[in-house]
């Protein structure tokens, strides 16, 4: 078996505030192999774009990583310094689309000119020359469907629409023609036909150019139709992982049945889970959903649980005790 591309284990990030310090992650573990596309669900607040700031190191100045591995192609990222990073792993190695697409590009500036400072200082195999650069960059929005893609380049952002401003930032993301690629959210501004377009974009794009992708989101419709495996993240930790197909066909965990529970196609009324996420400042012992778990037992409150290896990991009481 090959090695992940990327493998994040036990990891516990906390910030500073005025009222102490919160341990915004704690536990994190996630595996993306070579070739496939992983989602990471859980509702607002519970760490995800946390964990993508870490991931590409980019955490704030008053936060820090405490304890665990982020492993890159077998490379120790914690270890590399700001320059290294930038240089070898954020932007090249690995590609970023972001969440907006009408925040992300800057609105004084050609969209070939923002494309193209992505690639400057980058030492690319064939693109020496700005001509060369260019040329990839047109051969990278044909590849994402924009019309005319050699006029685009000399457009500005405001003339394209929002799911064409999604594709642009999606070439950006390949521009440096990274072996992964990490997604926060890129399809939550836009309307539900071209989120569909993107998911079928990204998916496509994977399997063409030999990816892997690290998609956060909120929405199991999105992970349904994109995602070969999930990792549900709850509180900054880690309660439920494994194949798509298995975690939506038989949840083993509370909080990932609810959270599947509460999308509209499972259900004819709209529903949510009682309750919110609690603080990263005090969060409950034992397991951290069992305030708002409706399967809750004595274990739950004062334990943590912890979850064994293999394909199907469940951190939760009932889990281990069946």
């Amino acid at each position: 078996m090959s090695q992940p591309i990327l493998t994040v284990e036990g990891l516990r990030v906390s910030i500073r505030g005025d009222e102490g310090a919160a341990q915004v992650l704690d536990a994190i573990d996630l595996t993306i192999p070579r070739g496939r596309i992983v989602g990471v669900v859980g509702e607002s607040g519970c760490g995800k774009s946390t964990l993508i700031r870490a991931v590409l190191g980019i955490l704030p100045a008053n936060a820090a990583i405490e304890r665990g591995t982020l492993s890159f192609e077998g490379r120790d990222l914690r270890a590399l310094s700001g320059a290294e990073l930038s240089r070898d792993i954020r932007g090249s190695a690995i590609g970023f689309i972001p969440q907006d697409p009408f925040l992300a590009l800057n609105p004084v500036f050609k969209i070939g000119t923002q494309l193209l400072e992505i690639m400057r200082g980058r030492t690319l195999a064939g693109l020496e020359s700005e001509s060369d650069k260019r040329t990839h960059l047109i051969g990278l929005l044909r590849a994402v469907q924009i019309p005319d893609p050699a006029d685009a380049l000399e457009r500005y952002p405001h003339q394209f629409s929002g799911g064409q401003r999604q594709r642009l930032l999606i070439a950006g993301a390949l521009a440096c023609r990274p072996r992964l690629l990490v997604a926060d959210e890129p399809t939550t501004a836009l309307d539900v036909t071209t989120q569909m377009q993107i998911l079928d974009l990204l998916k496509r794009l994977v399997a063409e150019r030999a990816l892997s992708m690290l998609f956060v989101t909120h929405d199991f419709g999105v992970v349904a139709q994109l995602c070969d495996e999930i990792s549900v993240i709850y509180a900054g930790q880690t309660v439920e992982s494994g194949p798509t197909a298995a975690i939506l066909d038989r949840p083993h965990h509370p909080y990932t049945r609810l959270l599947i529970g509460c999308h509209p196609d499972r259900a004819e009324d709209l529903v949510g889970i009682p309750g919110a996420v609690p603080s990263p400042r005090d969060p409950p012992p034992g397991c951290r959903f069992h305030p708002r778990c409706p399967e809750r037992r004595a274990e739950c409150t004062r334990l943590p649980p912890t979850a064994a290896d293999g394909a199907r990991r469940v951190a939760c009481w009932l889990h281990a005790a069946s």
